[in-house]
């Protein structure tokens, strides 16, 4: 029991570890210096889908950018709501004129939703550089000149940031701080840039720049027509075809709300998680064990221990010690992403809905008709139809 314990120990010390380097590799947007010698036009690409709560907000940012030469162009992907009315009125206002709104055509055998609708966008643009950002975001109006300037300076071909999240409602401030303590527990950040291989990658749909030779260099969104997860599938594509990636902290920059309330947190992650995951169950049964060992178990211990009154090393102690490392690791990293606090505090309870979330995107992919998102429905191969 001893080893055990120290080996859980050991892990969570190890975790603790890549998420201090990675907080100090994780370097933040840097502001932009008024150098103008670089400034190539920029296309700000906006798939949107039944977005008429987000779509005013999101596309007024755009349009305030301070930065010489960009266009904005939006693709109502066959939305229901009051999405294209919005952008009409939008293109009629002020400012209006940098805003195009183009009109989704039907989704092809293959493709899911929106890496067909940021092919169209692709196909649309006309910059030297192509951003990609969701319906979901707001930028403040440095944002892209910024985003420019650091990509320029690293040599990148695709550059990401980590937005801030807007959090409103209990299950968002407790659920979705977890796509940044996976993030920066798991994943050397440093590599991300530094090292050529596909295996270390990072990137957020939110925001993601190319240049528009990179872009074209892996095929578009055609690379990744069939994963759910196209950002981190994105990545793998500019890195084997031999392009640079960076990624910055964004929280200044960029905020974005991804979900609203519990339905679309459990739809939402339920839809991404699975095929996060490759749509490996190996992998899935693989991340139930390392939840329960590292973050539910030693809460078990600790209450056994407290009922029986044995105040053991192996029983109460490290599994106490266990505990203080795993909290501090999500303080860590809701504090650096201006989180809520005492979410981090219900860390194992954020845990268990992990899990549930977890099996729930398993159930629904292996054995249902795949996630339900926005009338769709995903299978593992993919987007299979409309609702």
């Amino acid at each position: 029991m001893l080893f055990y314990q120290l080996f859980i120990l050991g892990s969570l010390l190890v975790f603790l570890g890549i998420v201090l380097k990675n907080l100090v590799d994780l370097r933040p947007l840097p502001s932009a210096t008024g150098d103008e010698a670089y400034r190539p036009k920029v296309s700000l690409l906006v798939p949107a889908r039944n977005e008429e709560l987000n779509i005013e907000a999101c596309v007024s940012s755009l349009l305030a950018q301070r930065y010489p030469d960009f266009e904005v162009i939006v693709l109502d992907d066959h939305s229901t709501d009051g999405t294209l009315p919005a952008l009409r009125e939008l293109a009629a206002g002020p400012g209006g004129l940098c805003l195009r709104i183009v009109e989704g055509t039907p989704l092809p055998a293959g493709w899911h939703g929106k890496a067909w609708a940021c092919q169209q966008l692709g196909e649309e643009a006309s910059g030297e550089l192509l951003l990609f950002t969701d319906a979901d975001t707001r930028h403040q109006p440095d944002a892209l000149a910024r985003a420019v300037e650091a990509m320029h300076k690293r040599g990148a071909g695709m550059l990401s940031l980590t937005p801030a999240q807007e959090l409103r409602s209990f299950w968002e401030k407790l659920i979705v701080p977890l796509v940044y303590h996976i993030l920066f527990s798991y994943l050397p950040i440093a590599m991300v840039s530094r090292s050529a291989s596909p295996a270390f990658c990072y990137a957020i749909g939110q925001f993601i720049l190319f240049r528009r030779e990179v872009y074209g260099r892996i095929g578009g969104h055609r690379a990744v027509c069939g994963n759910i997860v196209e950002d981190i599938g994105l990545c793998k594509a500019v890195k084997s075809a031999g392009g640079k990636v960076a990624a910055f902290d964004g929280t200044d920059a960029v905020w974005c709300r991804m979900y609203r309330g519990f339905g679309e947190v459990w739809s939402g992650f339920s839809k991404n998680l699975f095929a996060g995951l490759s749509n490996n169950s190996a992998g899935l049964f693989a991340l139930l064990v390392l939840v329960t060992l590292l973050y539910l178990a030693p809460y078990g211990f600790v209450i056994s221990s407290l009922l029986d009154g044995n105040r053991s090393l192996s029983l109460f102690w490290l599994p106490l010690a266990q505990i203080a490392i795993a909290l501090l690791v999500r303080i860590l990293i809701v504090v650096r992403f201006r989180q809520p606090l005492w979410a981090a505090l219900l860390h194992a309870l954020s845990q268990v809905m992990l899990m549930l979330i977890a099996l729930n995107s398993f159930r629904l992919t292996v054995f249902g008709s795949g996630p339900q998102w926005k009338g769709r429905s995903y299978s593992s191969s993919g987007l299979q139809g409309e609702s």
